[in-house]
């Protein structure tokens, strides 16, 4: 029986392949323009047999793989032309599609000025001959509105380019949509605007980099922020007439308001205070002195601002929407560790993040235990790196910092006296020993460690470096996360345990011994990396790219960008 179908699809093929081509060189639907449409989309598309790329108008369309399946799965129904052909879809698809520039999204990307000259073509040809169009020419529409949603759809859920093709410290997984159901729901609900907004990254932050954006463009498109001249120090109390350029700056940035009685060359204390706030926002100390990296930071253009932006925008298209409903986020670039749950902040602290030698990758995990006054177990690149160096300066390096060297890395391997060996006589790619440093207040991991299993060996401790904190560049240590108030993250953590209580902990800090507390449940925790965001207060924040990966995702954008304008 099936071998017997087989002819009858294959002439059907024919005929309506004919029909299709007939009814466009006469230039007449003789039939309804769904049905038309209907019957060139079928011949274009094929009923089966092995996909290949599609064109359209001899360009190759980007939904090639998911669009033959679309139609098919629609038996060939058009999704936006309509009988009466009023092309309503296509006009609020249209509408929805040009405000993806707020997303730092070209809408040309996405076939805009050919289905624009459709659209021309289309009202001009019912203008002359009401109810007649090409059928060709309205798959062509059909064709590239579809490929349009797919395509910027695509985008908004994983972003416009793959960041591991060029960053080697990217492992979090990305977001997964089904395009055509997301684009038949928005058919469904007659809302295809709605169907492309929820395609967005539904997180406040991505919401609030957008608004970012809005007001950095306007700002960029309007020249720019005025320029602050170089000269020394400014600090409150001075005269200059700097003085008068830097309340301009300040005031153009939103970190000023400026008063009515003002002597405008005298630094008072409304300045100094406007100072601090455009210092927080940059994450520079807010001293309100204007030194060396205030100055550079007021006169950073407003169109690299813009294009840093664009780049925090696009970080968040490649991550999943779904964060948790508890998750820890380490800001790396912000050199800050908080707590959520949902979208609210519960608990916030400095950090101190991997140098841009020994960088901090950006992943997630599952926090899954802590454990009490670590051991530290020095791995074999900072013991060559780091610990050798000072060991060969002063011998007494080990015994001062409690570490202990075992013969080997086995299991049981027997200590050695570190003060009887010639440190200089080993070669440190040949070095075997195992360091180990005891528990204590001198450990480098502090009295506290927090784990969440992962192939880096990265993690969030404690540190008996305090002083460290009050630096606004945390970017010192060999990738691992140090936190201020690592006591405060774990009575939080371990809250829902009884057996836990503040006080508990603290009396098992102050034991010597090691122990190990598994969670309950498990945490989730994202180590990412913003430069750009929207504070709650409303301002956009700015930091430093500590790790040039700004720079190497804005090459990437502006690569992609080359490419699609070809």
């Amino acid at each position: 029986m099936a071998m017997d179908r087989k002819p009858e699809a294959a002439v059907l093929l024919l005929i309506s392949l004919c029909a299709a081509i007939l009814f466009s060189s006469c230039g007449i639907l003789p039939i309804s323009p769904v049905e038309a449409t209907r019957g060139v989309l079928r011949a274009r598309v094929g009923e089966t047999g092995t996909d290949g790329p599609v064109y359209c108008r001899d360009v190759r369309l980007c939904g090639s793989d998911v669009l033959p399946a679309f139609y098919r799965a629609r038996d060939f129904r058009p999704a936006w032309i309509d009988d009466g052909l009023t092309l309503t879809r296509a006009t609020s698809f249209l509408a929805a599609l040009s405000l993806v520039s707020e997303d730092g999204l070209d809408p040309k990307n996405y076939h805009l000025d050919a289905i624009k000259s459709l659209l021309s073509e289309n009202k001009a040809a019912l203008e002359k001959r009401p109810r007649k169009a090409r059928p060709e020419a309205l798959v062509d529409l059909e064709m590239l509105l579809t490929d349009a949603f797919l395509l910027c759809g695509s985008q908004l859920v994983h972003g416009q380019v793959d960041p591991e093709t060029f960053q080697s410290e990217w492992f979090i997984k990305g977001r997964i949509e089904d395009l055509a159901a997301a684009l038949e729901k928005g058919l469904a609900d007659k809302d295809i605007p709605g169907a492309l907004d929820l395609l967005r990254p539904n997180h406040a932050v991505y919401r609030g980099l957008m608004k970012a954006f809005r007001t950095t463009r306007i700002a960029a498109a309007a020249g720019g922020w005025p320029a602050f001249p170089p000269g020394p120090k400014l600090k409150k109390g001075d005269w200059s007439l700097r003085v008068e350029a830097l309340r301009n700056c300040l005031e153009a940035r939103g970190d000023l308001t400026l008063s009515e009685r003002i002597e405008s060359a005298f630094f008072d204390a409304e300045l100094e205070d406007g100072v601090k706030a455009f210092q927080r926002r940059h994450g520079l100390e807010p001293d309100g002195v204007v030194g060396a990296g205030t100055e550079a930071a007021l006169n950073v253009p407003a169109d690299v601002r813009l294009t840093q932006i664009l780049a925090n925008l696009e970080r968040w298209r490649w991550i999943t929407q779904d964060l948790g409903e508890r998750y820890i986020l380490i800001n790396v670039a912000d050199f800050r560790v908080g707590v959520f749950e949902g979208a609210r902040e519960v608990l916030s602290m400095p950090a101190i993040v991997g140098s841009a030698y020994r960088r901090t990758p950006e992943f997630s995990g599952k926090l899954t235990y802590i454990e009490i006054n670590p051991t530290w177990t020095v791995p074999p690149k900072l013991v060559r790196e780091d610990i050798l160096p000072k060991v060969r300066k002063d011998p007494g390096y080990l015994k001062e910092k409690g570490i202990r060297v075992f013969r080997d890395w086995s299991e049981g391997a027997p200590e050695i006296d570190a003060e009887a060996v010639d440190w200089s006589q080993f070669r440190d790619d040949a070095l075997s020993f195992k360091f180990r440093q005891d528990p204590g207040p001198r450990n480098s991991l502090g009295r506290i460690k927090f784990i969440f299993p992962n192939k880096f060996d990265v993690y969030l401790h404690d540190t008996p470096d305090r002083g460290l904190f009050a630096r606004a560049a945390r970017d010192l240590s060999s990738g691992c996360i140090r936190l201020e108030k690592p006591m405060d993250l774990a009575e939080y953590i371990l809250r829902d345990d009884p057996n836990w209580s503040r006080e508990k902990i603290l009396a098992a800090l102050a034991d010597s011994t090691t122990r190990v507390i598994p969670l309950r449940k498990p945490i989730g925790v994202h180590l990412l990396y913003w430069t750009a965001w929207l504070a709650d207060d409303g301002r956009v924040q700015f930091r430093g790219d500590v790790y040039q990966r700004d720079a190497a995702l804005s090459e990437a954008l502006r690569q992609n960008a080359s490419t699609s304008a070809e």
